[in-house]
């Protein structure tokens, strides 16, 4: 097992994105940075004019919506959409503590994958904190329903993820992943897989107010038995990985990395956010644990993508 395996993680320092909302379409900056140990993701709103909200914790207690996507109440009538893809590419590489900060009321939208701030944060370097890791431990299963879908998380020794996807699409269909994580393969195979649309959804959910922003360039776009991206797909089943990005994304909002699997059908935003109000309705679900009690001996990143050094990625604290 690397020494350095059950230590927290934060940023060797900030990165950077400037873009614009999918739903909303309006321009935003967002900025990454270091956290202290034990701070977990915290978000904040730069207004303007000098003024900035408190920083407060990216925490499933602060879910305000999750129609299309998560939105997140940082209090005073302020709030942050679209959150799931940057904090799941936080989760997914293994960092423990982040500090947000954005000019406006959405994320951006970049790709609409989780691989531009996954990427960024490989290239800026990531530095090992003194404090030791904890994680959710569950204890007992937990099942959320709406109708013949549900969302479940469940005793397991390890980090896993379950999902399937029904679509009545020909395009879609039927797609199911089984993921157990490690920030390697996080990286390879799930934080490219984009968000997706349907042509025949297009014009409703504009007049609701929402897709104002999506285009070809950041959403992959189905219509009939077609997909009208000139690319196509960058994986066979692009829209189950997706799903799963924005299921680690979501359940990164119960603070501590899940040491459990979850498990879904036809599941999205709603559910993730039920199925971790129900994790938390009784102690008795859960307990916190140290990782010096768990196996971690896949948490490092030692075998990171080609091209970038262990060195650069890995930057002790002491």
């Amino acid at each position: 097992m690397n020494r350095l395996s059950t230590r927290q993680r934060t940023l060797a320092g900030e990165i950077s994105f400037a873009g614009y909302g999918v739903h909303g379409a309006q321009p935003v900056t967002l900025t990454i940075g270091p956290s202290a140990p034990d701070s977990g993701y915290l978000i904040r709103r730069d207004l303007g004019n000098g003024r900035m909200t408190s920083a407060v914790p990216v925490h499933h207690t602060r879910v305000s919506r999750t129609t299309l996507c998560t939105t997140l109440d940082l209090g005073d009538s302020v709030s942050v959409a679209t959150v799931e893809h940057v904090v799941s590419a936080l989760s997914g590489m293994g960092i423990d503590n982040a500090l947000i900060t954005l000019d406006g009321p959405e994320c951006p939208i970049m790709d609409g994958s989780a691989f531009p701030f996954a990427e960024a944060i490989l290239s800026r370097g990531i530095e090992i904190q003194p404090a030791q890791r904890k994680f959710l431990k569950v204890l007992r299963a937990v099942t959320v329903r709406n109708n013949d879908a549900f969302a479940a998380l469940e005793p397991y020794n390890g980090r896993a993820l379950d999902l399937e996807i029904d679509f009545d699409s020909k395009v879609i269909g039927r797609q199911r992943m089984i993921f157990d994580w490690t920030p390697r393969r996080y990286y390879e195979d799930v934080a490219r897989a984009r968000t997706f649309g349907f042509v025949r959804d297009a014009k409703i959910l504009r007049q609701a107010g929402y897709a104002l922003g999506s285009s070809l360039d950041n959403s992959i776009t189905v219509h009939e038995d077609r997909i009208l991206n000139p690319g196509g797909l960058r994986f066979e089943d692009e829209f189950v990985r997706h799903k799963l990005l924005d299921a680690i994304g979501d359940l990164s909002l119960g603070g501590l990395p899940i040491w459990g699997r979850f498990r879904s059908y036809k599941g999205g935003h709603a559910l993730n956010a039920h199925v971790l109000a129900g994790l938390f309705s009784s102690e008795a679900n859960y307990e916190i644990v140290s990782a010096e009690d768990l196996p971690l001996e896949f948490e490092a990143f030692d075998d990171q993508p080609e091209g970038l050094e262990v060195h650069h990625y890995l930057r002790s604290v002491r």
